[in-house]
């Protein structure tokens, strides 16, 4: 599990295709200076497990269903990331509760600057925009974000507000109009979703022993 607090912004320094996976190399002194064979870390909101390690380098293998459903299968040697290690027991939960497990992806709309922060728009799959609420959480690149406004439609969209530590020290922070990110919704809206829709069933059914 992760918060979406983003630990510092690596970069991708090889790239192997292996067929059906690739194998990214990433450098992140700071991520890797506690982690291990078989630890997690999230890579622009995608949990990977770390197979092996280098002098502040790991590198994680990325399977088919992963690359179809996010951007990692966009990068490229030199592309900055996001990087989060797994939240620990105890560990104060800033941002909301991340899987790791990225529904899909959106495009950046457009940018709005302020003095003091920016409003980014960004579209997003039909399917995916039933899951969000004004004021509610959104994973964008494994960020934890706040959700501005949401409009549903034919082309949903909804907005973040990017605050200046968060422009600083991710990789929304030079993001563009047309660019891919990562998405995770909110996997609270999913299980109640599921809960709601799910057919009544009898828990003692007749002829069940109970008390």
């Amino acid at each position: 599990m992760f918060t979406g607090l983003i630990e510092e912004k690596g970069a991708i320094v090889a790239v192997e295709g292996l067929g059906d996976s690739v194998r990214l190399t990433i450098r992140g002194p700071l991520v890797t200076s506690d982690a291990g064979h078989g630890d997690s870390i999230a890579v622009n909101g995608v949990c990977l497990t770390v197979m092996s390690q280098g002098a502040g380098t790991f590198a994680a293998d990325v399977m088919r269903e992963s690359l179809e459903r996010s951007s990692l299968g966009d990068l490229r040697v030199g592309d900055e990331v996001n990087l989060e290690r797994a939240t620990r027991a105890g560990d104060r939960l800033g941002g909301h509760i991340v899987q790791g497990h990225v529904d899909g992806t959106g495009l950046i709309i457009d940018r709005t600057p302020s003095e003091h922060w920016e409003v980014v728009r960004i579209g997003l799959p039909t399917d995916l925009a039933k899951y969000l609420v004004a004021k509610g959480s959104i994973t964008v690149d494994g960020t934890s974000l706040t959700v501005v406004e949401v409009v549903d439609g034919a082309e949903p969209w909804f907005s973040i507000s990017l605050i200046p530590t968060t422009l600083a020290e991710t990789t929304l922070g030079g993001r563009a109009a047309g660019d891919r990110v990562n998405l995770e919704v909110d996997i609270l809206a999913k299980y109640v979703e599921r809960l709601l829709g799910a057919p009544h069933r009898d828990p003692h059914p007749e002829g069940a022993a109970h008390e």
